[in-house]
Formats: C-alpha cells, structure tokens, sequence
C-alpha cells in the first residue's frame, strides 16, 4: 500500500492521471462504447429547493461545478503565493510576470491570424492561451529530474499569471445575459465574506456555505460561475486558525489538492476529450481553427515566452533562473504550450452555441498542439538534464549572476 501511496503523492500523478483519462475517453467515443460514453455525459442532474432550480446534464455539471472547485484552488495558492510566497517581491514576478503576458498575447495573436475573416470561429482566440499546470509540471517532474528548482518555480509562476489572465478572460469576453438580482445576491454573499474575514470568524463552514450560495447565483447571473470560485478563494484568511487549530486558507489548499489532481481534472478531460475520429476528416485536420489553436499553442508559446524572456533578461530587467541554462528555459517555454485542460474548458465557452464540429476542432487542435508542445519539451528537458548539453549558461548572465 505504502508503494502506492507514494505514486500518488508524487507532482507527477497528476499529470499522468489526466493523460489516463483523456485517453480513455478517446478510447471509449471510437469504440462501441461510445453509446454509453455520449449517455454517461447527458444524464440529467437537477438540484431544487423551492422556485430555485438548477437543471443541466453531467458534463455541464462537470464544466460549471466541479471546475469552480478547481479555479478556487488556483485562487488559494495565487492568494498565498502573492501574500507570502514567490510572487511576494517585485523581483520575483518580473521575469514570469512578462512572460505569462507574451504566452497569452502571441498564441492569441496566431490564432487570429488564421481565423480574422471568421465572425464565428474568431471567439475561439483565447483558446490556444491557455497551460496545463498539472500536465506541464508531470512532464517537468518526469523529465527535468536534475534542472534547477528556479525552473520549477519560473514554470509554476508563468502558470499561476497565465491562470489570472483566463480568469480575466472569461470574466470580460465569456459572460453573456447578465442577470442583475442574482449579482446582486452574489455580490451580498461576497460581502457577508468580507465580514466573516474582518471579524476572524474561524468557522471554516460558515465560509463554505456562504460560497455555495455565491457559486449559484453565479450560475444563474451570466457570469461564468467558475469565477465564482475564483473570487471566493480571496476571502478565505491566510493565517486565521479554523475550529480546528488550521490555518484556514493553507487546511483548505492541502486538503483540496488531491481532490482536484485525482478527480475534478481527470473527470473534465474525461467528460471533454473524447473525440470521434469517425467524424474527423482532412478538412477539420487542417482547417483554420486546429491550425490555429495547434500553432498556438506549439509555436506561439514558446516564441512569445522565450522571446521576451531573451529581451527581459538581455536589458538588464531580470536574470535567468539561478542555475539555469538557456536550453533548459527553453525547454520550460515549451511546456507552456501544454494548454490540455484549461484550452478545452475555454474552448467549450467560446463556441457553446455552436455545431458540433467546431467543438471536435476544438479538440483536436487542442490535443495536437498539447503532445507536440510535451514531446519536444520533453526532449529538450532530458537532453538539458545530461551535464554534457551542449549549450551552456551564457557568459553575460553567467556574470550578472
């Protein structure tokens, strides 16, 4: 049992757990399973209490629920890694800071310039500007065994601004019929946080039940109600001690950790990866939505990261990462064009009214772009990893250092 146990705390599991599932799924939709596949994500799932309703298949459920779960984690380790972890300092934020801001503006960018002259499939442009934390940090973990920690860190900053910048995303470009009481109850929810938190109020499931009611109203507002999860992250204390002697916001990051790597991601690329190659031909290989988010995702990541981090560090504003090489970094900017997990959630808003086959390109470019952008930099970690790589620190750094 101890063996297993130690598999899966290990930063890789998660990563491999996602990629477990997204196959099965591709598995399941090309087999004859796909009947009871396709049945499994529109079971009906209704929750009433009085005129209050919320009806909507599984997959919504997955999409809607189980990712707020997820992005109020993100919103828990953003909140503690500003306050009083690496990104506390100006210094510490400059380098993946600029970085994370490139990764989003050139995919984007390369997207629209394969898709400008569609009204329809040029909502799709924050697709491919997305990464997979918990993909890129198992690739990293598998292959970058010996790198610097400085890369882990560099990598998981990048990810954590890339993170706010979909959440931002979504917030302005993804919401769509607003509902003004149910932000006005969001909102009064908000606030009675607000008061939970200035009063110290260690009742940890006062904070809970005041965020369902949040997360609902979310839901019915137009807002996408995964940012419900996000904003409530933010009124949780950092120190404050629950009932239990915890300090509230670290109990609730440990305990929800494993929760979301083992379950609420994998059920997503499970309930969202399944594509029909049946139905796939060359045209939706290569028409301008895959091609776009796939280049994306390979190509525009690593340019606009590693370009900017060439120039950041070149002008004198930042420093490479302590111990890294070139290579290495460039290896680390590939892995950020694993968008996996959070390209497919952003993709089924952009094109939710839309025909099934935008969905399937979706898909497509997104698992395209996503292996592409792990193999290489998998490649690139394990050769950065051997000490005879070829490319070695740069002498100027070398000495800024």
């Amino acid at each position: 049992m101890s063996i297993f146990t130690n598999i899966f705390k290990h930063e890789a599991a998660g990563g491999f757990i996602l990629v477990f599932a997204a196959v099965v799924a591709m598995i399941m939709a090309n087999t004859s399973l796909n009947g009871f596949y396709q049945g499994f994500l529109e079971i009906p799932v209704s929750i009433r209490f009085g005129d209050f309703e919320i009806a909507k298949p599984l997959i919504l459920w997955v999409n809607d629920g189980l990712m707020a779960i997820f992005f109020f984690l993100v919103g828990l380790e953003i909140k503690r890694e500003i306050l009083d972890g690496s990104l506390s300092s100006v210094s510490q934020i400059t380098l993946p800071g600029v970085a994370a801001i490139a990764g989003i503006a050139v995919p984007a960018l390369i997207y629209v310039w394969f898709n400008f002259n569609d009204p329809i499939a040029i909502k799709g442009w924050a697709i491919p500007s997305a990464t997979d934390i918990a993909f890129a940090i198992g690739v990293f973990t598998i292959f970058g065994k010996s790198l610097p920690l400085s890369l882990k860190l560099f990598l998981l900053s990048v990810a954590i601004f890339d993170d706010i910048g979909a959440i931002v995303i979504i917030a302005l470009f993804y919401s769509q019929d607003l509902s003004a009481t149910s932000l006005v109850v969001a909102l009064s929810g908000m606030a009675v946080l607000f008061v939970f938190n200035r009063f110290k109020v260690r009742t940890q499931g006062a904070y809970i039940l005041i965020g369902v009611v949040v997360w609902a109203a979310v839901l019915k507002s137009g807002v996408h109600a995964t940012l419900a999860g996000f904003a409530l992250a933010w009124f949780i204390p950092l120190r404050l001690k629950n009932e239990d002697g915890h300090a509230m916001l670290p109990h609730l990051e440990h305990k929800l950790h494993s929760w979301v790597a083992f379950l609420v991601l994998p059920l997503f690329a499970f309930a969202n990866a399944g594509v029909s190659l049946g139905g796939i031909s060359m045209e939706t290989i290569f028409n301008p939505i895959t091609v776009g988010i796939a280049a994306g995702l390979f190509i525009g990541k690593q340019l606009g990261i590693f370009g900017i981090c060439w120039l950041t560090i070149k002008l004198g504003f930042a420093k490479l990462p302590t111990g890294a090489t070139w290579l290495q970094l460039y290896g680390v900017t590939l892995l950020c064009g694993i968008g996996f997990t959070m390209s497919l959630f952003i993709g089924t808003l952009a094109f939710e009214d839309q025909p099934l086959q935008y969905q399937t390109s979706v898909k497509v470019g997104v698992l395209f772009g996503s292996i592409i952008s792990a193999l290489v930099g998998a490649f690139l970690l394990a050769k950065a990893s051997n000490k005879d790589a070829t490319l070695s620190k740069d002498p100027e750094i070398t000495a800024q250092s």
